[in-house]
């Protein structure tokens, strides 16, 4: 952990120290889940600082496990080329934007579904409207972190990385295209897979536009500082 740049260092202590903050919490019947975590902007647990302390909740340990490896592993290259102050804005911007357009599907999926009943029918109960959309929350660094992989690609497009169960190595750039396609793909799906897939392709969205905004304010075409 000495060796790790100091973002992505205090990142990873940041977001390992709400998840088991949040398993204490629920013994005493607190969840920091709820409470922090991104409600539907329609309902009334919404509050505006919940899309930035939402990406520091995690559902489970498989959930914050992957998250922070991935920043861990890409997060500190991508810190010692931006810099921290950079990679810090980055993350951030990433993960607000994962969570803005989480909320924009919400709403478009309240608006065509569900916007004209007074409550929903979950097979065990119909559970009134005002309390289904405070069900709507959104959890976990997922957004930011695939805005890191973006970075990585656009950055190090030709960088070989082994990706299990594929037995040959596989270009940054190719990586980062498969992972968007099959978001896009699962989102559009009807899974109900529990996973926020247009969020993670909001996180790439909006690092994609900021890296592009970084390079044309370098006026060289180039992220390296």
């Amino acid at each position: 952990m000495n060796h790790l740049p100091p973002i992505t260092k205090n990142l990873l202590i940041i977001n390992v120290l709400c998840f088991f903050g949040a398993l204490v919490s629920r013994r005493y019947g607190i969840d920091l889940n709820d409470v922090l975590g991104l409600h539907f902007f329609l309902a009334s647990d919404f509050k505006l600082f919940q899309l930035v302390t939402y990406m520091f909740m995690h559902a489970d340990f498989q959930h914050v496990f992957f998250n922070m490896f991935a920043v861990w592993m890409f997060g500190r290259t991508l810190e010692q080329v931006l810099g921290s102050k950079r990679f810090f804005t980055y993350f951030m911007v990433c993960g607000i934007g994962a969570g803005l357009v989480q909320e924009v599907v919400q709403y478009v999926q309240y608006a065509t579904q569900l916007s004209h009943y007074d409550g929903v029918n979950t097979g065990l109960a119909v559970i009134p409207m005002e309390e289904y959309l405070n069900l709507m929350t959104t959890v976990g660094a997922s957004g930011a972190v695939y805005g890191i992989l973006l970075a990585f690609g656009m950055l190090f497009p030709n960088s070989q990385m082994f990706v299990f169960p594929i037995p040959f190595p596989v270009k940054a750039k190719f990586f980062v295209i498969g992972y968007a396609i099959i978001e896009l793909i699962s989102g559009l799906g009807t899974s109900g897979d529990g996973v926020a897939h247009f969020a993670h392709l909001g996180g790439m969205i909006f690092g994609f536009f900021l890296i592009v905004y970084w390079r044309k304010k370098k006026n060289n075409g180039q992220l390296y500082y």
